[in-house]
């Protein structure tokens, strides 16, 4: 069994700009939350805080890198 050292990355989503795409940290692949195709990214776990997506953790595909998205809520 060959073992791999997985990546792991944390994106503040209200830091970034344009329509939620951004580049893998590791190998650049584009992941945009409009692909349903789960052919370049899977979700791992979800946290929710009242009702309300707070995080996200994606793996990518091509690299194994583990994603952990952040910045769903509004700041007060």
């Amino acid at each position: 069994m060959k073992q791999t050292n997985q990546q792991q990355f944390t994106i503040d989503l209200s830091k970034i700009e344009g329509k939620g795409d951004f580049p893998c940290p590791n190998c650049g692949v584009v992941i945009s939350p409009d692909d349903e195709s789960d052919s370049v990214y899977s979700i791992v776990d979800t946290k929710i805080h009242k009702d309300t997506l707070e995080e996200l953790v994606l793996q990518c595909n091509k690299c194994g890198s583990k994603i952990r998205l952040t910045g769903f809520l509004p700041q007060n």
